[in-house]
């Protein structure tokens, strides 16, 4: 496991984070909502906003497999559209025992929020969770900043 990646059970990650719990049902749910008629890989998640506000998706797939949208990118969708610009912490729940993280689209999109999001990837068949904060999951992300240094 990477640096600052660490393997936990469920009620180590709602030690860490009191809204976990609520985090992860709303993501379970999201989870049996997905449409994977494809890869059968359903997939939930849940954002954790500043403002306290939570938000559930799903992954929802299509033919045209550019116009699948993931999970995490589905929640953070209906968070922005709510009004929020921050995001917390994101909740993913993948049907493997060993839970998969967020791909590298959605880790590009949650670094918009900045590398200090807590990220939790949680089984629905198992009690792992894999807990780190985004900039653990991409260390060398491009952002904001990049673009402003080369503007200057």
């Amino acid at each position: 496991m990477g640096a600052g990646i660490e393997r936990i059970d469920r009620t180590e990650a709602a030690a860490r984070l009191a809204e976990f719990p609520a985090l992860l049902d709303m993501a379970l749910r999201a989870q049996k909502a997905a449409r994977a008629p494809y890869s059968n890989f359903h997939v939930g998640a849940a954002v954790l906003t500043g403002s306290g506000g939570l938000h559930g998706g799903c992954n929802v797939e299509s033919a045209s497999y550019g116009a699948t949208i993931c999970a995490e990118r589905s929640a953070i969708v209906g968070a922005v559209s709510a009004g929020e610009s921050s995001i917390c912490a994101v909740v993913v729940v993948t049907p493997t025992p060993e839970p998969s993280s967020p791909c590298g689209i959605c880790r590009q999109l949650l670094a918009e929020f900045g590398r200090d999001v807590l990220v939790f990837a949680a089984s629905s068949v198992s009690d792992t969770v894999f807990a780190a904060t985004l900039g653990d999951l991409l260390p060398l992300s491009f952002g904001p900043a990049n673009l402003d240094e080369a503007a200057r």
